[in-house]
C-alpha cells in the first residue's frame, strides 16, 4: 500500500529574502532526484502546491511563509531512502538555516492511501492535526511509528 508524506513549515524569511535563495534555487533539483528515486510515485508539483499555500481561506491558512511538500511513495524505505541518502539530506541538515522551528513542533505526517489515490492538501490537513492532535496511530504517524 503506498504512503502518503506531508510536510509543513514557516520560513523565516519572505521567499524573496536571500537568506532562503539557496533553498529555494535548488527546490527544482530536489525535486528532480525524487521523480529519479525508486519507490517515488507522485508529488503535488510547486504551482499547485504554491497556490493552496497562498489561498487565505484554504487549509494552509495563506500564510505566504509557508513551505509544504505533498507526496506519494511506494513504501516507507523508498521515501527513508530519499530523505536521507540523497542529496536531499545535505539541504534536510539545513532546515534551521531557512525554517522558523520554534515552538513548531509537529511538521510532517505519513500515512497509508490506496493505489491510485491522490491526496488533496485538506486530506493532508486532516491527517497533520490527527497526528498533532491525537498522537501517532496507524490513521497518522511519523517517522517513529515506522522505525
Amino acid at each position: 500500500m503506498p504512503l502518503a508524506e506531508f510536510n509543513i513549515g514557516t520560513l523565516k524569511y519572505d521567499w524573496d529574502d536571500p537568506r532562503v535563495a539557496d533553498f529555494q534555487n535548488n527546490l527544482d533539483r530536489v525535486y528532480d532526484i525524487a521523480r529519479r528515486s525508486p519507490g517515488y510515485i507522485w508529488h503535488m508539483e510547486n504551482e499547485d502546491m504554491e497556490a493552496a499555500q497562498a489561498d487565505a481561506g484554504g487549509p494552509l491558512g495563506g500564510n505566504q511563509r509557508t513551505a509544504s511538500t505533498l507526496s506519494i511513495w511506494q513504501d516507507v524505505d523508498s521515501l527513508r531512502r530519499f530523505v536521507f541518502q540523497t542529496a536531499h539530506k545535505q539541504f534536510y541538515d539545513r532546515k534551521a538555516e531557512w525554517y522558523d522551528l520554534d515552538g513548531q513542533g509537529t511538521r510532517l505526517v505519513m500515512w497509508w492511501v490506496a493505489d491510485g489515490h491522490i491526496p488533496t492538501i485538506a486530506q493532508a490537513m486532516e491527517r497533520f492535526h490527527h497526528l498533532k492532535n491525537h498522537g501517532t496511530s496507524n490513521h497518522a504517524f511519523g517517522w517513529d511509528h515506522v522505525s
